[in-house]
């Protein structure tokens, strides 16, 4: 007797498609930040991005799209003027603590 065999699939999953509210992507950005490594936190703000349209990010801070893409892949490495740019354009405010 021969199985059949059947491939499984598996859906493309992006933090983006989750980040829905405003409490979620401060939530998020927390938990990235409290890993103290930056280009986790570069990334994070990279899914922030995407969730809010990066397309009009990319006109609020007046970088290209593929420019926002490359700073904030967690690959890249923005200057922390260019995180600032995207941080307010995304309506976002950083903020340091006493640790």
């Amino acid at each position: 007797m021969t199985r059949k065999r059947v491939k499984e699939g598996f859906s493309r999953y992006d933090t983006a498609d989750y980040l829905e509210s405003e409490e979620d992507i401060a939530a998020y950005l927390s938990a990235c930040a409290d890993e103290n490594d930056p280009a986790l936190f570069v990334a994070a703000l990279g899914d922030v991005a995407r969730a809010r349209n990066i397309a009009l990010l990319a006109e609020k801070t007046g970088m290209s799209r593929m420019g926002l893409y490359k700073a904030l892949s967690g690959q890249g490495n923005p200057s922390f003027a260019t995180v600032s740019k995207v941080a307010h354009a995304l309506g976002l405010k950083i903020t340091v603590e006493a640790i």
